[in-house]
């Protein structure tokens, strides 16, 4: 009975234990479920904070990369400027250097035609006061000439008067010694003094030089023929190869004046229009003006504006 009790007793506390024990489990049961669930809670909850952090973290990267799109963009941008900043600072530099070179070689230009034109002016100067110079002697040769002219027909009218002069001379002593040697054949004398009758042989001599030397006087006394003899040819040849001189040399000057003067009438063409003047009518010609030279220097490429500088 005992040992029933006993047994029962045992049974009843293995059935209390088991009861308790199915109770433990069934309570660590739910506690465990409990615990999962509030892990697959927290886990979810820790899974979406990720996810959302996730999807901030991506769109943060997102406007990270567009920022640093657009930065690179800018960044490009500003490398492109600058660079071409730099192309235009060097092609300006350049253009600058060429225009400083050009107006250099013009003024070289303009100072060269200066002194061409000085040249031209002293030159001129020089033709102007050789044509004086010229012109001066020409006058001078004519009034040589003809105070040459004068003399000599001064000597001419002296020579003839004095051929007048003689003739008549002669033509007195003629009468004379005629008159005298008829005047002693008439009344003959006796010789008393031998000196005498040498005088009249003497005169007698004369008197037959004169008749064979003795030639008649033209009607017309003013009339060159009169004048015959070697030294009015002599003159005469004289006067003439003057002439003759005296023409060759003012033609010789006749031809240097007009040679002077065409040369000065060059130059005066050439002092109205210089280098530059011609220059401008060869563009002006050919269609080109300021505006057209600045529409092509604005025009066209960096390299085109060099080249077309370069051309100037």
């Amino acid at each position: 009975m005992y040992i029933h009790r006993y047994y029962m007793l045992m049974f009843q506390d293995i059935h209390v234990f088991n009861t308790a024990t199915m109770e433990l489990l069934l309570i660590t049961d739910l506690t465990r479920r409990q615990v999962e669930r509030n892990k697959l809670a927290r886990e979810k909850q820790l899974r979406e904070a990720a996810e959302r952090e996730k999807a901030a973290m991506e769109q943060r990267l997102l406007q990270y990369q567009e920022e640093i799109r657009l930065a690179n963009e800018a960044l490009r941008r500003s490398e492109e400027t600058a660079d071409l900043l730099a192309e235009k600072s060097r092609v300006a530099e350049e253009e600058a250097m060429l225009l400083s070179q050009k107006a250099s070689e013009a003024e070289q230009e303009i100072t060269r035609i200066r002194l061409n034109n000085m040249k031209a002016e002293e030159e001129k100067v020089h033709l102007e006061r050789k044509t004086r110079e010229a012109e001066l002697l020409t006058e001078r040769l004519v009034q040589e000439s003809e105070r040459r002219a004068a003399e000599a027909e001064k000597l001419k009218d002296e020579l003839l008067r004095a051929r007048i002069a003689e003739k008549e001379a002669k033509e007195k002593l003629l009468e004379f010694l005629s008159r005298n040697a008829y005047t002693a054949a008439i009344t003959p004398v006796p010789n008393l003094f031998p000196s005498t009758q040498v005088f009249t042989s003497d005169l007698q001599a004369d008197l037959q030089n004169l008749q064979l030397d003795a030639e008649p006087l033209p009607s017309d006394l003013t009339s060159y023929d009169l004048i015959a003899d070697g030294d009015v040819d002599q003159l005469s040849l004289e006067i003439e190869k003057e002439r003759v001189d005296y023409w060759e040399k003012s033609k010789h000057l006749q031809e240097q004046l007009r040679e002077l003067r065409s040369e000065i009438e060059v130059m005066k063409v050439g002092e109205k229009q210089c280098e530059l003047d011609q220059l401008h009518e060869e563009q002006m010609r050919l269609g080109e003006n300021k505006y057209s030279t600045l529409k092509k220097v604005k025009s066209g490429s960096t390299k085109a504006r060099v080249a077309f500088f370069e051309e100037l």
